[in-house]
């Protein structure tokens, strides 16, 4: 009788527990109540990929890794692990020689059939910056041709807001310039408007796979008269551990200046990133897009930015009608004959604003007109700086709002802009700017900033005192602040071509709201 009374016992708490988990899921509500509280809480694991770095001979790549200090503590008190390990490559993907990017077509063979060759395994397996401890950034460099992408994860007091920060510069050929991006986070969709086709541009997407199982992804690139080419970008098999170079120009017979491409991981999840070159324009990586939404904020326009073009995608069933604004340090303004923008389903819009910021740092803000369609959109700007031979573009996409916190890494002592864009009118935005210790030895300085609604603001970001080596910025908005969107420049001139890149600083989603689950007894009566 004793042993019957403690099973039933243990049934019922596990039925209870089972229970609070299922109260928080179940669709519909019925009987089950919502949990009356839920906390904030860290997240216990994160996880990014960076690309391949560059192929070429003369190019040189910083890799920076930081995890805001006192972010958050792990749950189990312990001190955190952070690195990244480098990945396989799989060769003559999408019926290319990716070998020193050149982008020579093979057998012609496409898609599937070349990525599913054989992979090739790192020659190095050794730790790339792995973190010792939150508040102080890891650095190292490497100028070889063939460095390999890095895939790796964070947990414990590391995992919240870790970010590391890959930057190239080439010296010469036609890649060259600056090359910057935030390594990414796996999902199973990205959006990329403005990648090319044309025989001006080489495009490829990396794609990455963090996971011990292969992936499989889909291709597709959309034009200004929808879906683009065949079948060659459908089932390509990304290998565990490996990532997989795809030149976009391979998936289409039909070279295309302006389109939008779209990348599915039908089976497992990957990191993606589009590293394009122009003839002319140099080189720089072109990052994911946040995920389509009727409103979208690009942040981050260069005040001296001699030509920008907006590349645009209603990607769902419906058109979608916007409003067109730039915000800029004295509000929103509408760029001269562009009061609205009409964008068919399915296909991709480019408009050339030329020179819209006249001399003033600004950020484009996309939202549906007075009595339009609400259809999601995904957008993104190239931004060129310089004239003739001496220019150099860049690439920013939308972005999410900075809602508890965001990252840039890879800060020296000059060359950093920071910008900060309030895109509502009357929703006012204070922001703390924080300027970690640097690399080698310094000490951290806070600013606080006040955006007010729909303006933007540059500025040169704090630095740390007695800095040495390299820093990071956390930028986290106040409580009850508005909305507030974030982006920063780095630019580093190279013998007279203003050579710059943007990275967009969406929030880092180092925090999760876990409700608080409770045991029903209640349901044993049932």
């Amino acid at each position: 009788m004793k042993r019957t009374m403690m099973s039933l016992i243990g049934v019922a708490a596990a039925l209870g527990a089972v229970t609070g988990v299922a109260a928080v899921t179940a669709p519909g509500g019925g009987a089950q109540e919502a949990p009356r509280s839920s906390s904030l809480l860290p997240v216990q694991r994160s996880a990014l990929l960076c690309p391949a770095p560059t192929s070429s001979e003369v190019g040189q790549t910083d890799y920076t890794a930081f995890a805001p200090k006192g972010a958050a503590a792990g749950a189990d008190g312990k001190k955190g692990t952070a690195q990244l390990l480098p990945a396989g490559t799989v060769k003559d993907a999408g019926g290319t020689d990716t070998g020193k990017g050149k982008g020579k077509k093979n057998t012609g063979k496409k898609g599937a059939d070349s990525a599913a060759g054989q992979a090739v395994a790192p020659r190095d397996t050794k730790p790339v910056v792995p973190l010792q401890e939150a508040g102080k950034p890891v650095t190292t460099s490497t100028d070889s041709p063939d460095a390999p992408a890095l895939v790796g994860a964070a947990d414990g007091t590391l995992a919240p807001g870790w970010t590391v920060q890959q930057t190239t510069s080439v010296a010469a050929g036609a890649g060259r310039g600056l090359l910057g991006l935030s390594c990414t986070t796996p999902d199973t969709t990205f959006w990329f408007p403005g990648v090319s086709t044309a025989t001006d541009r080489q495009d490829y997407v990396h794609l990455t796979n963090p996971d011990p199982t292969p992936a499989v992804v889909d291709l597709q690139l959309r034009g200004k008269d929808g879906s683009l080419g065949g079948s060659a970008g459908e089932d390509i098999t990304v290998p565990p551990h490996t990532t997989v170079p795809v030149l976009l120009s391979t998936l289409t017979t039909a070279p295309t200046t302006n389109a939008s491409l779209q990348v599915v991981a039908r089976e497992g999840r990957i990191g993606a990133a589009v590293q394009a070159t122009d003839s002319k324009l140099g080189s720089d990586w072109l990052p994911a897009a946040a995920d389509p939404s009727p409103s979208v904020v690009l942040p981050g326009i260069p005040k001296d930015a001699t030509s920008v073009r907006l590349v645009a995608l209603a990607p769902g069933e419906s058109d979608a009608d916007l409003k067109v604004q730039l915000a800029t340090p004295t509000g929103l303004i509408t760029p001269a004959g562009l009061e609205s923008l009409h964008l068919k389903s399915g296909m991709t819009t480019a408009v050339d604003l030329k020179d819209v910021t006249k001399g003033e740092a600004g950020s484009l803000v996309l939202t549906p007109s007075d009595g339009g369609s609400k259809a999601p959109i995904s957008a993104a700007l190239r931004v060129t700086r310089g004239k003739g031979a001496k220019q150099e573009m860049a690439f920013i996409p939308a972005t999410r709002p900075v809602e508890q916190r965001a990252t840039a890494a890879d800060n020296r002592a000059k060359g950093s802009t920071l910008s900060l864009v309030a895109p509502e009118k009357g929703k006012d935005a204070k922001v703390k700017v924080t300027a970690s210790a640097g690399s080698g030895g310094g000490t951290p300085v806070t600013k606080t900033y006040t955006v007010k609604g729909g303006t933007s603001l540059d500025v040169a970001p704090p630095a740390p005192q007695g800095l040495k080596g390299t820093y990071a910025l956390t930028v986290e908005p106040a409580a009850g602040s508005g909305p507030v969107y974030a982006a920063r420049m780095l630019a580093r001139p190279q013998g007279g071509v203003p050579a710059f890149t943007v990275q967009a600083l969406p929030d880092d989603r180092g925090t999760v709201l876990v409700p608080t689950a409770g045991q029903d007894l209640s349901v044993l009566t049932k």
